[in-house]
């Protein structure tokens, strides 16, 4: 019932951006808290941007004022825009869902995953 689909991952080189998207169906978008998760290779799957049904925000240290969380709840989307990219985010990215509104701390619901390649 509840589906997450993401899309816009993709090779980009160092420096560069990309712009993830994420449309939630099954479930009261609006009332939820949104995140997404990387998974590097050779490292635990961290949770590096968060967004609350209110629309507050927090960031992981590796990727603060680099990348950017937002929702739209009129479409059912959460973003993540990652500028200055670097090789260290190559990552498979996860969109991920919580019940409650406020900052959530057990994920409901994830996405596929999409893959991010940082290279040159």
């Amino acid at each position: 019932q509840v589906q997450l689909v993401e899309s816009g991952g993709g090779l980009v080189t160092p420096g560069g951006s990309l712009r993830l998207s994420c449309v939630v169906s099954g479930t009261a978008f609006n009332m939820n808290g949104m995140g997404w998760h990387r998974q590097i290779p050779g490292k635990q799957r961290e949770l590096v941007a968060s967004i609350t049904a209110g629309g507050s925000t927090d960031y992981a240290d590796s990727v603060s004022g680099r990348f950017t969380i937002s929702r739209d709840n009129a479409k059912n989307t959460v973003y993540l825009q990652m500028d200055r990219l670097k090789p260290d985010d190559t990552a498979v990215y996860y969109c991920t869902l919580g019940y409650g509104l406020g900052f959530v701390d057990r994920w409901n619901y994830w996405g596929q995953g999409t893959q991010v390649t940082v290279s040159s």
